[in-house]
């Protein structure tokens, strides 16, 4: 008699339980979505400040990236302290030194196609990495879908192609743009020439991040290896920064740098330190990762915002058809049998990683 009472009231109370599990994480993610749209909003704004002292005074680029990329490592340096707690084995710390080289080569293409293309197409174009999925399901037997990934990655090609063409400038989109003030200065057309240098630059981004996810996919020592990760950025970037500034240079450089000034500050802070942070409780918490669609919206919020603030050459409905377009490459390009993975499976894949499909034993996790 006293077997059916537990069994009817264990049933609201799972039912009960399970409807709380499912609104309380939503609850909990919305603080940390709001961080997550600010931390972008302020690294996007650190780009379009970036571009615009650049553009005008001449300076040198990878240079002054050298000297933003020095005061970030000693911060992650001295909030990681890789060098204290459980030693870590050289199978970690060589990839991430070499890692580190990759990053750097990042950032010089990455602030080459900065100046070349403006803040727009650079940011956009640091989505490419998606490709990647499109790379591992060709080359390492993921046949899920493989033609929806090849429709996908031609989707993103037409996207930069778009953009590339200037439909998302008020100049030369064919679309109509709101606002009807005269442009100071109008733009040229960029061309798919000079896109390769930020897609490249985007490619780049999204390997690193699939090569530090191989070394490690502990969180706690992903950021202590992300700290070696940066001071070997730096070292690698050194001579190219000595270079660039000394003879690729139309101005004294070298002394401006040594001044902190908004540009600055904001490079270092908010476009190194704290994205990193606020990209990583992300990936962790919400399951959100970089070359993902929900990434790419709240970026296309951010640069909308800022190129009318900032009264830049720029079109919202050639933009927004573009964004749209490079969306559903993305979606398409690391599309997976969601009904055969789990979520955190389906993000970290859509990051473009292949590295699932790679033998791992050689280096721990």
């Amino acid at each position: 008699m006293m077997s059916p009472r537990p069994s009817a009231s264990a049933a609201p109370e799972g039912g009960g339980g399970a409807s709380t599990s499912r609104s309380v994480p939503t609850a909990r993610s919305t603080p940390l979505q709001v961080i997550h749209i600010l931390g972008n909003f302020a690294r996007i704004w650190s780009v379009y400040s970036l571009y615009n002292y650049l553009s005008s005074s001449g300076d040198s680029m990878v240079g002054f990236i050298f000297s933003c990329l020095v005061p970030a490592s000693v911060i992650f340096l001295a909030l990681q302290k890789p060098w204290k707690g459980r030693p870590l084995p050289n199978t970690q710390v060589v990839p991430t030194v070499i890692n580190g080289g990759i990053l750097a080569l990042y950032f010089v293409l990455w602030g080459k196609g900065l100046l070349a293309c403006g803040p727009l197409v650079a940011l956009l174009a640091e989505y490419a990495g998606a490709v990647l999925g499109v790379l591992s399901a060709a080359l390492y037997g993921r046949k899920v879908n493989i033609w929806k990934k090849i429709g996908g990655l031609a989707a993103m090609l037409v996207a930069y192609y778009l953009l590339g063409n200037g439909w998302a400038t008020r100049t030369h989109s064919p679309l109509y743009s709101f606002g009807s003030e005269s442009l100071e200065k109008g733009t040229q057309v960029i061309g798919m020439k000079e896109m390769v240098v930020p897609l490249t630059a985007g490619i780049l981004s999204a390997l690193r991040r699939v090569l530090a996810r191989r070394v490690s996919l502990k969180n706690q020592l992903k950021r202590r290896l992300h700290a070696i990760n940066v001071a070997s950025a730096t070292c690698f970037l050194f001579p190219f920064a000595m270079w660039d500034t000394i003879l690729g240079s139309a101005s004294d450089s070298i002394v401006k740098l040594q001044f902190p000034s908004w540009v600055y500050l904001s490079t270092v802070l908010f476009g190194m330190v704290l994205i990193f942070y606020v990209d990583n409780v992300a990936e962790e918490k919400l399951h959100l990762v970089f070359s993902s669609p929900r990434h790419l919206m709240v970026s296309t919020g951010c640069i909308i915002v800022l190129e009318i603030l900032y009264k830049m050459d720029f079109s919202l409905l050639g933009f927004l058809l573009c964004s749209v377009i490079l969306g559903f490459g993305i979606f398409e390009a690391t599309s997976l049998e969601r009904s055969k993975k789990s979520p955190l499976e389906a993000h970290e894949l859509s990051n473009g990683s292949f590295h699932n499909q790679l033998p791992i034993s050689a280096l721990p996790s």
